[in-house]
């Protein structure tokens, strides 16, 4: 308890908090959309609580939801789910100079809370690992605000889906957010480059049965990514020997 309480205080979880909440209503709005999506599908109150809480990855669930409720065959939704958030290995990558110090169950705890605009402000602001610096507070501070951002809309949604009125247009404002938060993640040239392969792909593939479509996007985009970032080794070294 004294330990929370000593997070709870620090500058840097307030800070954390702060900066989070400026992208809170795009969350909010996509959690939403989310949990209502997880009923209408097909899934009970019960199995969506429980898919919102365990999975917490929006883009994941909203995949594979079409796929269940098609009756696709597990591989494939399990694919699908693993292929949209393969992101997350270059991230967990990323943190691990970070979290490498705290225990395995610690560790797993903080990967569950390590979401998309946590990892971009994190990273934003902390370059490298320096342990007393209040980084944890911050990632706690952004984490926490990140966290009731979607969970808190996506309950109500489950719970509440009935009230919803259709003409609220939460289809079109939760694709608004999605591309808010996408947009963001956009850091440099290549990373822009796969973006558009990837939406290219997504369009070309979008006839393609159970969804495959988003998996030959994600696909493209790696591959893009992968070559550019070959080529991007080879000039630093420069050039192949001969």
């Amino acid at each position: 308890m004294p330990r929370l309480r000593a997070t709870l205080r620090h500058p840097e979880f307030r800070r954390g908090m702060r900066e989070m909440a400026a992208a809170g209503l795009g969350i909010a709005a996509w959690g939403l959309v989310t949990g209502v999506a997880m009923v209408q599908g097909g899934l009970s109150v019960p199995l969506a609580l429980l898919m919102t809480f365990t999975v917490f990855a929006g883009s994941a669930q909203l995949a594979a939801l079409p796929l269940m409720a098609a009756n696709a065959p597990i591989w494939v939704v399990w694919a699908t789910a693993f292929c949209v958030n393969l992101r997350f290995v270059v991230f967990s990558a990323q943190w691990r100079p970070f979290l490498k110090r705290f225990p395995l169950a610690q560790r797993a705890f903080l990967g569950y809370l390590c979401a998309d605009l946590t990892y971009v402000m994190f990273m934003h602001r902390h370059r490298e690992p320096q342990p007393g610096s209040g980084q944890m507070e911050y990632f706690a501070g952004a984490a926490t605000v990140n966290w009731l951002s979607w969970q808190v809309p996506s309950v109500a949604g489950i719970l509440l889906v009935d009230r919803v009125p259709t003409q609220w247009g939460l289809g079109f404002a939760g694709v608004l957010a999605l591309l808010g938060l996408g947009l963001s993640l956009l850091a440099d040239g290549a990373t822009a480059v796969a973006a558009a392969v990837a939406g290219a792909a997504a369009i070309a593939a979008f006839a393609l049965p159970l969804k495959l479509g988003i998996v030959a996007a994600i696909a493209a985009a790696v591959c893009v990514g992968l070559l550019i970032d070959g080529v991007s080794n080879t000039d630093r070294r420069g050039g192949p020997s001969t």
